[in-house]
């Protein structure tokens, strides 16, 4: 957090608004699954997943009951998502069982301000708080390890339904993690939106509160896209189909592909997670930069040196604003966990 602050003193586009209001320390390592944003896609092995763990198993739930009016024909089976705990520790996306109650701790702390701005809990309601990116500036800050633990913690809350939307669309690893590349989803919509209906997109999961919606197939015009009309009217079409829905974007980083501030434009809270002795300081500045002083900005510092505590792990730094001259939800008071 001090090294986020002197950073951004002094700089040309400071946002004196990003204040830090908490720091949560657990021990482990994080896993970078975002870091090939920085291979070639030509350079890249003919099989993308050879490096990456399947976390999750797609299955049919039970089918639909049938209709009053008596309709004996066929019932539909929704489809399921069932994730493997296991496999997400192994993969260093979740920490080891005697250390989980810690790193559920410190995103209680990262996503109160986020909650309580998406819905108005105490807090200002936010123009379109309950679109949250998730992004970083370069690859390698651990965003998809930060994205997922985010929305598991999302969907602890009462009264709120989070929807983790692979919106890392050249590079989808969640979707590829969750075994869903077969499946339709963002793209394909936006590209024929009369071929699917919205809600067949949202898969629904084993952990209560929790839904993920793949990336697609890929495409050439993902940038145009996700920039397009039809993409502002999914998205208002999903904010109205719950009002309890909180969408959470796994993006590209800020620095490096287009897409990332397209969806930039389009949330209302930006999560930016920023790797501690890595993330130079001006790709910080510069990511910060990008975006509109109107936006409501989270900065999560990933992976800190904690006293008391022997070498790195999941620590995290938080700091939140909207707005210049704004304080968050949670004040403008630094305090520790």
């Amino acid at each position: 957090v001090k090294r986020l602050e002197q950073a951004r003193q002094g700089a040309g586009k400071e946002r004196p608004d990003l204040k830090p209001v908490g720091r949560v320390v657990a021990r482990g390592q994080a896993a970078d699954a975002d870091r090939d944003h920085q291979t070639d896609p030509a350079e890249r092995p003919a099989d993308e997943n050879a490096d990456l763990t399947v976390v999750g198993t797609m299955t049919s739930a039970a089918p639909s009951a049938p209709s009053d009016a008596g309709d004996d024909g066929p019932t539909s089976q929704r489809r399921f998502l069932e994730i493997d705990r296991l496999a997400l520790r192994e993969a260093g996306l979740m920490p080891p069982e005697d250390e989980e109650g810690l790193l559920v701790e410190q995103f209680r702390h990262i996503k109160r301000p986020i909650v309580a701005h998406a819905f108005g809990r105490r807090a200002t309601k936010i123009k379109e708080g309950r679109l949250v990116m998730v992004g970083s500036a370069l690859s390698g800050e651990g965003k998809t390890f930060t994205c997922i633990n985010l929305a598991l913690s999302i969907a602890r809350e009462h009264g709120v339904h989070v929807v983790l939307v692979d919106a890392d669309v050249a590079k989808p690893h969640i979707t590829r993690m969750f075994g869903l590349e077969n499946e339709p989803g963002l793209l394909d919509a936006l590209e024929d939106p009369d071929a699917f209906d919205r809600s067949e997109l949202v898969i629904e999961t084993d952990v209560p509160g929790l839904s993920v919606v793949p990336a697609g197939r890929p495409r050439a015009s993902a940038t145009e896209l996700l920039s397009s009309e039809r993409m502002e009217a999914l998205l208002t079409a999903y904010r109205h189909d719950d009002a309890e829905r909180l969408i959470l974007f796994d993006s590209p980083p800020l620095l490096q592909t287009p897409e990332a501030r397209v969806l930039a434009s389009l949330v209302g809270q930006i999560a930016l997670v920023v790797k501690a002795g890595k993330t130079p300081q001006h790709a910080v500045l510069d990511a910060i930069g990008m975006l509109d002083e109107d936006k409501a900005v989270n900065l999560i510092l990933n992976q800190a040196r904690s006293a008391g505590t022997s070498g790195y792990g999941y620590g995290y730094g938080y700091g939140y604003g909207y707005g210049h001259g704004s304080r968050g939800a949670e004040g403008g008071e630094q305090r520790s966990a």
